[in-house]
């Protein structure tokens, strides 16, 4: 039956876990055991703050996010700095071999796979033809897909059911070959987009959404890149052929037009505007309002 483990040999899965264990004020508890390529499955549980270092983990590690909102950030090697907000359907990856400094703030609800890489790379065998890849960070991701696969695993682990064994394996399957397909290295290198040398779909979208859930603050190339794992340069090239636009004509696109709606509040200072779409003086949000709508936010006002 499913059991928590107890093996005294350290597998990669177990030494990952432990890896876990280290970082959080509660240790994650496997509810399964024999699973193929010693992949091991949490029910779901809570864990509170966290910030502090975790090491490169011999597996990658799959959480899904049940509850709990608050602000996560990731500082890794590689230039590798993300920051968002999770929110219940989120998920994260932490692919191995990758060290980082996690910042979580409050508590959280979650579950986790613990998926090593043979387990990976053998299921997806025919899809990338034997090529290597690795899993990319996600922080906060959106991907209901992968969220109710590792739920759907969290649920047949903790249930104990001997029979739900077949199932477990097979949604292990369809887990795989999620990740490799929207959150690898793979992955986006066989996007059509990716290979014209632009961003794939997915790759925009995280980089649009980054930008608008922090429009009123300081947004660099470098935190924007690294949220696709690609240079600076090669960020700005590809951004722009997959949108038309660069990053910063994008970004001032997104602040005039919130603060064209916020433009409609008659009540609403000019100057507040500004700052509240990530302007830090009036002087700035007026030239960058009127070299976008060719007139000043006062004017445009009076015109509503």
């Amino acid at each position: 039956m499913y059991a928590a483990l107890a093996n005294p040999v350290l597998k990669e899965s177990e030494g990952a876990l432990a890896g876990m264990a280290r970082i959080l004020d509660r240790p994650p508890v496997t509810m399964s055991d024999g699973l193929r390529g010693d992949t091991l499955l949490t029910g779901r549980w809570q864990h509170g703050p966290v910030h502090d270092t975790l090491a490169a983990l011999p597996t990658h590690v799959i959480v899904a996010h049940h509850g709990g909102d608050g602000d996560m950030a990731l500082r890794a090697s590689g230039g590798i700095n993300i920051r968002a907000r999770s929110r219940v359907g989120t998920m994260v990856i932490i692919p191995r071999g990758q060290d980082g400094r996690w910042d979580i703030a409050g508590q959280s609800d979650v579950s986790h796979v613990y998926l090593t890489h043979n387990r990976l790379a053998s299921t997806v065998e025919e899809l990338t033809n034997g090529r290597d890849f690795d899993l990319l960070h996600r922080v906060a991701f959106e991907d209901p897909t992968v969220v109710n696969l590792v739920t759907m695993l969290s649920n047949e682990a903790a249930s104990g059911e001997r029979s739900s064994r077949l199932f477990v394996e097979q949604a292990i399957d369809l887990l795989c070959t999620q990740l490799v397909r929207g959150h690898s290295t793979f992955g986006a290198l066989a996007d059509p987009a990716a290979r014209r040398g632009g961003l794939a779909d997915w790759q925009v979208k995280r980089v649009v959404t980054y930008m608008r859930s922090r429009m009123e603050e300081e947004i660099g190339l470098d935190e924007l890149a690294a949220l696709v794992h690609l240079s600076r340069f090669h960020f700005c090239t590809a951004f722009k052929k997959a949108t038309g636009r660069n990053p910063h004509e994008t970004l001032t696109m997104m602040r005039i037009a919130r603060a064209k709606e916020m433009l409609a509040d008659p009540d609403m200072p000019v100057t507040e505007i500004g700052l509240c779409v990530g302007y830090q003086t009036p002087s700035s949000f007026a030239a960058s309002f009127r070299k976008t709508v060719g007139m000043s936010p006062s004017e445009f006002r009076r015109r509503l």
